[in-house]
């Protein structure tokens, strides 16, 4: 479905599903691969890897956007897999910098090369960046990743800082009985630095069922446990990029905290997101089943914007992951999350 704006006869067209959700966020994953394996996301053994052939060219990812953008996208968040293993990252964020109708340009990541990257990529124009951190103990990293990178968060948040990265999101998944002794510990980040500590519910997915829901923390539970840092009150969050987080902050913290609630309370009504994969299939929905191939009528130069309606029309209201449903997934790692 497509909507005029709201200013009348020569307000630009706007992307809307048939559930009347204005589209105005796409999810960029640039590669299936990544240089962790989180329990929670990936398979130890990995998957089977795309060919590099099939993965869109950052000019082919920029055309995409410049076709998108005319019809109300304005905001973008490259993904993975990990997308910083992807050589020469910064470029593709120049690509998209260009055009002028983007207002903004962020980041998920797992934080391993930040400190040598973020200066370029803040550069080229990137905006913020959302780091993924399970633990804060050494051991602990290596366990839950399954690899051992010498990964401090501490430190790539700091060289995010550094480099004028902001807001900076720090994304918790929370496991019972793995690491939710650390709660406080990410919470007490927010006393100190500017930062934004956001715990998500465990979402148990495709072949990664080892955890299940009795794995979930629910938040209310969490921010119970939370007072034993201190009194939380409710707060706006980041200027930027609130997306589904609600947000809490401690009395005179420089940061906050959100807590994200897939499981127990979700956000789909308000969903203004689609995705796209690092092979050019434009996915409505994290665990839906519809996917639109972009990648063949983009190569031959074939105008998106009858697929775009296509995809929208099909967007489900709702997630099924309740029902565990993950719409043909067999890991996060697959969609960037």
């Amino acid at each position: 479905m497509i909507a005029r704006g709201d200013g009348g006869g020569d307000a630009p067209v706007t992307l809307a599903d048939g559930f009347g959700r204005r589209i105005e966020y796409l999810r960029i994953s640039v590669t299936d691969r990544c240089n962790f394996r989180c329990t929670y996301c990936m398979p130890r053994e990995g998957l089977p890897w795309l060919p590099r052939e099939e993965l869109l060219s950052y000019e082919e990812i920029a055309e995409v956007v410049r076709q998108l953008a005319p019809l109300g996208l304005r905001r973008l968040r490259i993904t993975g897999g990990e997308p910083t293993i992807r050589p020469q990252l910064a470029t593709l964020v120049r690509l998209l910098r260009a055009d002028a109708e983007v207002q903004e340009i962020a980041l998920s990541t797992n934080g391993v090369r930040l400190p040598q990257l973020a200066r370029e990529l803040r550069a080229a124009g990137l905006d913020r960046v959302n780091m993924s951190a399970d633990s804060l103990r050494p051991e602990r990293i290596v366990r839950i990743a399954r690899r051992d990178l010498g990964f401090d968060p501490v430190a790539s948040l700091r060289a995010a800082e550094a480099a004028g990265l902001a807001p900076l999101k720090v994304n918790v998944v929370v496991m019972r009985g793995v690491n939710d002794d650390e709660i406080a510990d990410f919470a007490r980040l927010t006393l100190d630095h500017p930062w934004h500590v956001r715990f998500i519910e465990l979402m148990p997915v495709g072949e990664l069922r080892d955890l299940t829901w009795e794995h979930v923390v629910p938040t209310d539970e969490l921010l119970d446990r939370l007072s034993a840092v201190g009194g939380l009150a409710p707060d706006a969050g980041p200027l930027r990029g609130n997306g589904p987080a609600r947000y809490y902050r401690f009395a005179g913290a420089p940061g906050t905290v959100g807590v994200i609630t897939p499981m127990t309370h979700t956000y789909c009504g308000s969903c203004n997101r689609v995705r796209l994969t690092a092979d050019g299939r434009l996915r409505t929905c994290l665990f839906g089943d519809h996917e639109v191939p972009l990648r063949d009528a983009l190569r031959r130069g074939e105008p998106l914007e009858p697929l775009f309606r296509q995809a929208l029309a099909a967007k489900p209201e709702a997630h099924e992951l309740l029902q565990m449903r993950t719409g043909g997934l067999r890991a996060l790692s697959q969609v960037g999350g």
